[in-house]
């Protein structure tokens, strides 16, 4: 697909847990750090994922607390960048931000927040047409703040078509309503996150996809392709208070392919993949960085990005796959990716972006000492279908236990003092 470029080209290999890429132990070992004095102006900045790394569900996780007390100065701003980058997105960028503002103790902006979607702002081309959206929380709200103009949400869908959602019982029509030809066409799909209801929601896009955009009617053969289908958050799982995790888009997404791909025996293709391991999703986030530098007055430019998170697939990997595209394009002088050529980046100072994996989400180490999978043991892929995949994408530069000792340990190899 073409917002991931040369990335799509190679297919999946299976999932090895590794130790960290720095020679770290497997597990989460406690650390240490004797510090140097502070430095300014900073010349790196942080991706901090969410869940799993500063929260879990509505609980704040004490490590993340103590983490901004270094990064916060006495005056209550950032010492350094600071990104907030979640695959969550069923809530408004400034809601998150009040949010973690409450949570954490100091002042978040809501342009200090990437939630999944926030990337398809990119996607111009798709901004005037009529578009299903699917998910839940303020939607249209969402939408719109995207630039989207003219959206349709599935319950309005459901609503215009009843006949359409046929699985519970008690919401099928007592009566059969009359078929409707004033209902202007679906020109296309945007996928924002999981929904309520899935079953509603895998029957209508697919009824969608399958009628070209006139669900009412019908069509004798399923045009291909079919219409474009814009789609965020590919996390499989997710972590939350439970013990184990939690279903998420990314398991929506794996229903809805393979939905598409038994009933039509085609694969199903999206126009754009957005969040976490996107790089379209770092590429945004560095341009954050560099706004917010620019706007503390910080000269130097931002070099290096250190991106925290608690999820091998989409935290580490994405983080690699971004430092793999920006030594690519130091070195090669390749162009940089855009969404299909849609945004091109000023000339990016940054030079690596280094993946610091937690142990407070869905990672967790099964033994003390190892990560690596019994002999003969070979653990599930959990990415989604469309990204290339190789061993190394998935060895965290460092593993600590939690987001104040990645803070620390950042600290400590760019010589501040926490």
């Amino acid at each position: 697909m073409a917002v991931l470029g040369f990335f799509s080209a190679v297919r999946a290999a299976p999932w090895l847990w590794r130790r960290a890429a720095a020679g770290l132990p497997g597990h989460c070992p406690g650390k240490g750090y004797t510090v140097g004095p502070a430095q300014s102006p900073p010349t790196f900045g942080f991706l901090l994922d969410i869940d799993g790394v500063l929260v879990r569900g509505h609980r704040v996780i004490p490590a993340a607390v103590e983490a901004f007390r270094r990064l916060v100065n006495a005056q209550g701003q950032l010492r350094v960048p600071v990104v907030f980058v979640t695959n969550a997105g069923n809530i408004l960028q400034r809601g998150k931000a009040q949010e973690l503002s409450a949570l954490l103790g100091f002042k978040v902006e809501p342009d200090q927040v990437i939630l999944s979607h926030s990337p398809m702002k990119l996607f111009s081309q798709y901004h005037g047409k009529r578009m299903l959206v699917s998910g839940q929380g303020p939607l249209v709200e969402n939408t719109r703040a995207l630039g989207f103009e003219n959206v349709v949400t599935v319950d309005e869908l459901r609503m215009a078509f009843p006949v359409l959602d046929m699985v519970d019982l008690q919401r099928r029509p007592k009566t059969t309503p009359l078929p409707r030809s004033d209902f202007p066409a679906i020109e296309g799909v945007l996928l924002l996150g999981e929904p309520v209801r899935w079953e509603t929601s895998l029957q209508l896009i697919m009824d969608v996809l399958l009628s070209n955009g006139n669900p009412g009617t019908g069509l004798a053969t399923a045009p291909y392709p079919h219409l474009p289908v814009l789609a965020s958050n590919m996390d499989l799982l997710w972590m939350a208070e439970a013990r184990m995790p939690r279903f998420g888009h990314g398991t929506f997404l794996l229903c809805l392919e393979t939905i598409y791909r038994k009933v039509t025996g085609n694969e199903l293709r999206y126009e754009g993949l957005m969040g976490k391991p996107s790089i379209l999703t770092y590429q945004y986030a560095e341009d954050l960085i560099r706004q917010q530098a620019e706007r503390r007055g910080w000269a130097a430019p931002i070099q290096k990005l250190y991106a925290v998170g608690d999820n091998p697939m989409s935290d580490v990997y994405g983080a690699n796959l971004f430092h793999q595209y920006l030594q690519m394009v130091k070195h090669d002088g390749a162009e940089e990716l855009g969404a299909d050529g849609l945004w091109k980046q000023r000339p990016s100072a940054t030079q690596s972006c280094s993946s610091i994996l937690v142990c407070t989400g869905v990672y967790s180490p099964k033994t003390p000492g190892s990560t690596e999978p019994a002999q003969g043991e070979e653990p599930p892929f959990h990415g989604h279908r469309d990204f290339s995949f190789s061993p190394k994408l998935m060895e965290a530069s460092h593993i600590v236990n939690d987001v104040d000792e990645a803070v620390q340990l950042v600290f400590h190899k760019e010589g501040w003092a926490s």
